[in-house]
């Protein structure tokens, strides 16, 4: 298994390795984990929420007035989710989310966190001068354009409702689900069609 040498990846690596030869978890155990967060519990289902909300206008209303209860409307929800604020990104307005006391972040609709989220220099950074951290990840926002910084906690997790790409018209839930990226309902990214 290649890891370009990064250190993370060797040490979760080894301590996988140490974990099934003690006996203490299979492979298989841990691949079933992985494999249901990155597909089950992950992004996918905040893709589906985004969707909903981009088809079906009451859904919409529904979802910025109460993510939480609206999020369950599609059978999602749990820990790290009991709370969820849903904020809009508009033509004049783009959100973006951070955790600044850790790395508190909305499992059940964005699956495992990015490791650059729970990094400490994005984490003070995105807050002191988002416009040029948005700049480092390939987003960069006119002037006009208003930035508003989420700071997620313990009690509140946020998730950003990208735009709609114009260009697309097509109200297929499932094939505008493809379009939504983790990335986007964190804010440090755009959907393009």
């Amino acid at each position: 298994m290649s890891h370009d040498h990064d250190p993370r990846a060797i040490r979760t690596e080894a301590l996988e390795r140490l974990l099934v030869d003690q006996g203490l978890i299979t492979s298989a155990a841990i691949d079933t984990i992985i494999e249901r967060y990155e597909t089950d519990v992950g992004p996918l289902n905040g893709a589906r929420v985004v969707a909903k909300a981009w088809t079906d206008s009451e859904y919409r209303t529904r979802l910025l007035n109460d993510g939480t209860a609206a999020i369950a409307e599609l059978a999602i929800g749990g820990a790290q989710g009991e709370k969820m604020v849903v904020v809009e990104n508009t033509p004049d307005v783009h959100n973006v989310v951070v955790c600044t006391l850790c790395s508190c972040y909305p499992w059940p609709v964005l699956g495992l966190p990015p490791a650059w989220y729970k990094d400490p220099a994005y984490r003070s950074r995105i807050v002191r001068e988002p416009r040029k951290v948005l700049g480092e990840f390939g987003l960069t926002l006119d002037d006009n354009i208003e930035i508003r910084v989420w700071d997620s906690s313990a009690e509140i997790r946020y998730l950003v409702l990208p735009e709609r790409p114009e260009s697309v018209i097509d109200d297929d839930e499932e094939a505008l689900a493809e379009l939504v990226t983790r990335d986007s309902m964190i804010g440090v990214a755009r959907i393009d069609a």
